[in-house]
């Protein structure tokens, strides 16, 4: 096969022109280079003039292009609050936690580096970071996030928490009748009173993985022969909680019983043991086209205006540093990373023992 060359043959002109070119490509290459790195050196910047070089910078940028899975109840509260402190626009798209992956991933993939930050569940924030999407930032309140909660490749921050536990109807039951521990659920009494999500996956392998595969096991296959109502949805399983359809939910979001409890209607929730914890956090973009203003909305998010924002629409927030009820109880957290992993092996067990029965 013949090579073809952009340098004709040689001549007094031509080696000019091939010597302009051959500087113009070094300078194409070195720009390429250099500006993978750029947002990367940005984000570990720790001087003194850190806070205010950020303001400056993100206030020219004039917005932050952020994804997530934060309901429009939550994500309103907290980008207006971003807004009216710093003067910044947030351009925000909203999806579930798996369309906002998928989104981020395939535009990635394409070379099409549009958003800045991404907010969601840890596992599909995983995601994200093995396809190499992040880049590792610092922020002075990463101190006060609990270490439990924090990946060890430290590609993105937890923001908040999820916990898993038992939410019931107050009309149809008492706080004092419900069991200590998940096991209590497997007497007759419960029977035909107990519902599930139909994807909470998680919460199969974090009971057998604290508890061993043999009680683990034992249980859930106890539980199944129950048979609960398996419903599709966390948001459904908590209405049918509050209407009594479903007088009990074995999985359900403390955040999702929050704002009915608020609001009067008949329901409560339980830090039945144990309790199955997971983060959820924030990722910036290695090629964020907003960088300045990514880092500063990532600082206010995991700062303690921000998190006590989270509490007070009520989701847990990942800082020590906030005050809240939130979480006051023992829980197991797990590990994205390992979910991911694992998840192939723990559908096939959930499936066999609440979906193809």
């Amino acid at each position: 096969m013949r090579e073809t060359s952009w340098c004709p043959s040689p001549s007094r002109s031509s080696l000019s022109y091939c010597m302009a070119m051959t500087a113009a490509l070094a300078l194409l290459l070195a720009a390429t280079v250099q500006a993978q790195p750029a947002n990367e050196a940005l984000y570990l910047y720790r001087g003194a003039e850190r806070e205010q070089r950020l303001l400056d910078n993100a206030r020219r940028e004039g917005v932050v292009v952020l994804y997530t899975s934060l309901a429009p109840s939550e994500s309103g509260p907290l980008t207006q609050a971003f807004e009216k402190k710093h003067g910044i626009k947030v351009d925000l798209w909203r999806s579930n936690s798996e369309k906002v992956s998928q989104r981020t991933i395939t535009e990635a993939r394409a070379g099409r580096h549009q958003v800045d930050a991404v907010e969601t569940i840890g596992t599909d924030l995983e995601k994200m970071a093995r396809e190499r999407i992040f880049a590792e930032f610092y922020s002075p309140h990463i101190a006060d996030l609990l270490p439990a909660a924090i990946p060890a490749h430290r590609g993105w921050m937890p923001d908040r928490l999820s916990y898993l536990g038992v939410a019931y109807n107050t009309k149809v039951v008492r706080r004092e009748d419900l069991p200590k521990t998940y096991e209590g659920f497997l007497d007759a009494k419960w029977k035909g009173r107990i519902g599930l999500e139909a994807g909470d996956i998680v919460w199969l392998a974090g009971i057998v993985r604290q508890w061993g595969e043999e009680r683990g096991m034992k249980f859930f296959n106890g539980l199944a022969q129950m048979r609960p109502d398996v419903r599709s949805g966390h948001t459904l399983l908590t209405q049918l909680v509050i209407s009594g359809e479903v007088p009990v939910g074995l999985t359900v979001y403390s955040s999702s019983v929050e704002p009915g409890k608020r609001s009067g209607a008949p329901i409560d929730w339980v830090a039945v043991q144990p309790v199955i914890a997971q983060p959820l956090g924030i990722g910036l973009a290695k090629r964020a086209p907003h960088p300045h203003a990514a880092l500063l909305f990532a600082d206010f998010v995991l700062s303690p205006e921000g998190q006590g924002l989270f509490s007070s629409l009520g989701r847990p927030p990942a800082s020590r540093k906030v005050a809240t009820a939130l979480g006051q109880f023992d829980s197991v957290m797990m590990d994205p990373a390992v979910e991911l992993d694992e998840s192939a092996k723990w559908e096939r067990v959930w499936k066999a023992l609440f979906i193809n029965r």
